[in-house]
C-alpha cells in the first residue's frame, strides 16, 4: 500500500533556523497517528510542512496523490482572530470554500443544510448567528471541528485539538476522530495528554526537534524516550543555523 504521507530526510525552520531536523518515515493510508514531545519540540513546525505553509529547508514531505482539496488543517484555537467580525454558521462554511470556490456562497439548501448538520454534530446547534468571539474555549474548539468536518477530507491535521478544554468536549471530540479513523481517513494530532494518546492512538512519532521513536504508542511512549526527549529539546541551540541534510541520520522508523 502507496504512503499518504513520506518524510525523506526533512529539515524545516523559519529564518534558516531548523526547528525540525532530518525526519524520515511514511504515514500509511487511513493511520491514527499522535505527534507528541515537549514544549517547543517541533509539533506545530511540522503540520505547518505538512499542510504546505512552511516549505522545508531540506529534505522533501510527498502527499503522493494528495492535492490541496483533500487536506483539511485545523491548527490551534491561539492561531484564529476571534475579534474578526464572523457569525458561528458563516465561519463553519468556510469548509466549504475548497468545493464551492470562495466566490461560490453559502446560500444555497444544501450548503446551509450542510452546514446545520455539521454544527449538530459537534453539539452547536442554536449557535448559528453568535460571533465567534463569544464563544468559551470548549465551544471555539467544537466550531473549528465542524468546519473539518465540512470539508471532507482524506488526510486531517489537528494541532493541539483537545487542549485546555473539559472533558465532555474532549469526549466529544475524540468520537469525532474515532469516526474519521473508521471512515479510513489518515488523522495526525499533536498532543499532550499521554495516557489519552495512549488510551486513543495507535501509533504514535515522539518529537525534540528531532525524531526520538515512531511506531506503535506503547513501544513509543517508554520513560526512556520520554527522558531523552526532554533532554534534546533543553540542549537545542536556537540560535544554530540550518543543518545539512546528511548531517545526522534520522532515528525515525
Amino acid at each position: 500500500m502507496a504512503a499518504q504521507l513520506q518524510f525523506n530526510d526533512v529539515t524545516l525552520g523559519y529564518d534558516r533556523h531548523p526547528a525540525v531536523h532530518h525526519l524520515n518515515g511514511e504515514v500509511a493510508p487511513g493511520a491514527l497517528l499522535a505527534i507528541v514531545g515537549p514544549n517547543g519540540a517541533g509539533k506545530s513546525t511540522l503540520f505547518r510542512g505538512i499542510v504546505g505553509i512552511l516549505k522545508p529547508l531540506a529534505g522533501a514531505i510527498l502527499t503522493g496523490d494528495l492535492d490541496v482539496r483533500d487536506i483539511a488543517y485545523l491548527p490551534q484555537s491561539a492561531d484564529i482572530d476571534r475579534s474578526f467580525p464572523i457569525s458561528v454558521f458563516d465561519f463553519v462554511g468556510t469548509g466549504l470554500w475548497r468545493s464551492t470556490g470562495f466566490f461560490g456562497g453559502m446560500g444555497d439548501r444544501r450548503s446551509r443544510e450542510k452546514i446545520a448538520q455539521a454544527l449538530a454534530a459537534v453539539g452547536l446547534s442554536g449557535f448559528e448567528n453568535r460571533g465567534i468571539g463569544t464563544l468559551s474555549g470548549g465551544q471555539m474548539q467544537r466550531l473549528l471541528f465542524a468546519r473539518v468536518l465540512l470539508q471532507d477530507a482524506r488526510l486531517i491535521v489537528l494541532d493541539e485539538p483537545l487542549n485546555a478544554i473539559d472533558a465532555k468536549t474532549s469526549d466529544d471530540l475524540l468520537a469525532l476522530v474515532r469516526r474519521w479513523h473508521a471512515e479510513k481517513r489518515t488523522v495526525l494530532a499533536a498532543l499532550h495528554d499521554m495516557d489519552l494518546v495512549r488510551a486513543n492512538f495507535p501509533e504514535t512519532l515522539l518529537l525534540a526537534r528531532g525524531p526520538v521513536a515512531w511506531g506503535k504508542t506503547a513501544d513509543v511512549l517508554t520513560a526512556e524516550h520520554l527522558l531523552e526527549a526532554r533532554r534534546m529539546c533543553e540542549a537545542f541551540d536556537d540560535s544554530a543555523g540550518a543543518c545539512l541534510v546528511h548531517d545526522v541520520p534520522s532515528r525515525a522508523a
